[in-house]
């Protein structure tokens, strides 16, 4: 069946999604009906249509600008730096932070020949200088190439007057001392709060 296979090759793109996960999805879309078929198609056709980067901060938006950029009520003196723009959402969902986000589209990885012109510094400088923020927040993923950036977005906002931080790392909460590796365990010294 070479319209199955065919299907099964594209879902298997997916990230996370292996051959035996794209088939489960490919028989279940056989099983669907035609209502549901015809509705997920339309969705996903839409998708690229609708939503776009914000033109301010990068983030995905149906609107221009975004709910966040535009909101009345949002920190403007707090500005989250992250990798994607899916990490907005990921934040967003804590309902913990309720300050602005600038989103760089990657992170330096020389090894992959991203250097620093490829992220979106110099927005982020003038978003900074622009709106006088008091505080940005990195919040990169705790690797090699998250750090290096956080290193690097610090030096570039030097001279801003902002305070820059870095998202605490450690043992998640739930979390059990003897799986931590060394690595995580480090980090979570380092970074101990009073009590």
């Amino acid at each position: 069946m070479k319209a199955l296979e065919e299907l099964v090759g594209i879902l298997s793109r997916l990230p996370g999604i292996g051959r035996k996960s794209a088939a489960r999805i490919a028989f279940h879309i056989l099983k669907s009906d035609d209502q549901y078929v015809a509705l997920l198609s339309e969705r996903i056709g839409a998708l690229k249509d609708r939503v776009r980067f914000c033109s301010i901060c990068g983030s995905y938006t149906e609107d221009e600008p975004c709910d966040v950029c535009s909101s009345p009520v949002r920190d403007r003196g707090l500005i989250c730096v992250v990798e994607q723009a899916q990490d907005v959402l990921t934040i967003e969902a804590s309902r913990e932070y309720r300050g602005l986000y600038h989103v760089l589209g990657a992170l330096i990885s020389p090894l992959d020949g991203i250097g620093p012109e490829a992220l979106r510094l110099d927005r982020l400088v003038a978003r900074v200088s622009d709106l006088g923020a008091a505080e940005v927040v990195i919040a990169t993923n705790p690797t090699v190439e998250g750090d290096t950036t956080a290193l690097y977005v610090k030096k570039v906002l030097e001279g801003t007057g902002a305070r820059v931080t870095r998202l605490a790392t450690g043992i998640p909460v739930g979390g059990d001392l003897e799986y931590a590796d060394k690595l995580t365990l480090a980090r979570s010294f380092r970074g101990r709060v009073a009590l």
